[in-house]
């Protein structure tokens, strides 16, 4: 049974969605995090229970990272996606928290040539587990933001917060 939640936190309302499980911490296991109103970004459907409580711990690392007591989440998951972008957002799940990559390096970390680098970019894009799976992390080779389903303001809040990037001053 596919069960959700809403966060309210810095970047807005945030999406919880699991899929019970019996293997995962509180039973359930994460399917997708999003923010809402985004492009892209699921919304509530037929058949998904609010349940706050299957998605407890998952709520609590997500408060924790925001209070900056947490820089690693210890959450299960739901498999999803093709391989392809399995191993990307495994690349991806490498970089550590106050850290960033550029879509040629995680290119580079999977062993691929230069030209899939649209196809690594198309595959980050494609994480349905914001936050969590660090996509934010992901920039350009020139140290520009490029998209984020959050929307750029937001990674650049994320990046802030990890201390990967200093405030802008005005």
């Amino acid at each position: 049974m596919r069960v959700h939640t809403v966060i309210d936190g810095p970047l807005g309302q945030l999406l919880l969605v699991g899929e019970e499980s019996g293997t995962a911490p509180g039973g359930t296991a994460i399917t997708s995090l999003s923010v809402q109103g985004t492009r892209k970004a699921p919304v509530v459907r037929t058949g998904r229970r609010h349940d706050q409580a299957a998605l407890a711990e998952a709520v609590r690392q997500i408060r924790a990272y925001f209070s900056g007591e947490l820089t690693n989440f210890q959450l299960e998951f739901m498999p999803t996606g093709t391989e392809f972008q399995q191993q990307v957002w495994g690349a991806l799940d490498a970089v550590p928290y106050g850290a960033t990559t550029t879509y040629g390096k995680l290119t580079e970390r999977l062993g691929l040539p230069r030209e899939r680098v649209q196809a690594v970019g198309g595959a980050v894009g494609a994480n349905p587990r914001l936050l969590v799976r660090p996509c934010h992390r992901a920039i350009g080779a020139d140290g520009s933001m490029r998209g984020h389903a959050g929307g750029v303001e937001r990674k650049v809040q994320l990046l802030t917060h990890e201390g990967a990037l200093q405030p802008t001053l005005i």
